[in-house]
């Protein structure tokens, strides 16, 4: 449990829980700069690189983490040896980051994965996998994907097809876009099953 943190921090209702993240989420991802958002590559154009990204944003999130709240963030947890998660069946993953209580499966809130707008179709498959696997077998509240620069609606579509035609229905996942420096990511819809209409594009 984080330091300072009582009983009393886990008691919070779900809707205090999820107006929390999403403030300090907004106010996060509206302080990444250009240099994190588009890395400048000499003699090329300026490139995606989704590990630039998220350290940044696990930097901005640090710097304005509540500090009254018992819900520590971590950033790529590797669940590879995790016993627990294993006896679940879900994929054995080192998700971007993770709001959680280290040491307990009770208090899992958030599972979020991150993707440029230049990402392929196996990457999003594979995010959209663990996101929903983590929710209905290990335990976690909120599903989170993030998108920045640019926003790839057709190949969303196909992953959420191609992963609901192979492993089921998946579980509401919360996508985010961000799409430039100095905004705020913004949510912008639901994935959920294969129904296209519920991302609300």
């Amino acid at each position: 449990m984080a330091a300072g943190a009582t009983p009393a921090n886990l008691l919070e209702s779900v809707e205090v829980k999820v107006q929390q993240l999403n403030d300090v989420f907004c106010q996060a991802t509206a302080s990444i700069g250009g240099l994190y958002f588009h890395l400048p590559v000499h003699g090329s154009d300026p490139k995606f690189r989704e590990r630039v990204y998220c350290y940044e944003l696990y930097h901005q999130l640090r710097q304005i983490w509540p500090s009254d709240t018992a819900f520590v963030l971590n950033g790529e947890v590797d669940k590879q040896g995790h016993a627990l998660i294993k006896a679940t069946g879900a994929r054995l993953a080192s998700p971007d980051l993770l709001v959680h209580i280290p040491g307990s499966m009770d208090n899992n809130h958030a599972i979020i994965e991150v993707k440029p707008g230049s990402a392929r179709l196996g990457g999003i498959c594979k995010d959209i996998l663990t996101l929903s696997e983590y929710c209905r077998l290990v335990g976690y509240h909120r599903a989170i994907y993030l998108f920045y620069g640019e926003l790839p609606e057709r190949l969303i579509t196909q992953a959420i097809e191609i992963v609901t035609k192979v492993n089921g229905p998946i579980t509401p996942i919360e996508l985010w876009f961000h799409p430039q420096p100095g905004t705020p990511a913004e949510l912008v819809g639901t994935l959920i099953h294969g129904d296209s209409a519920s991302k609300g594009f």
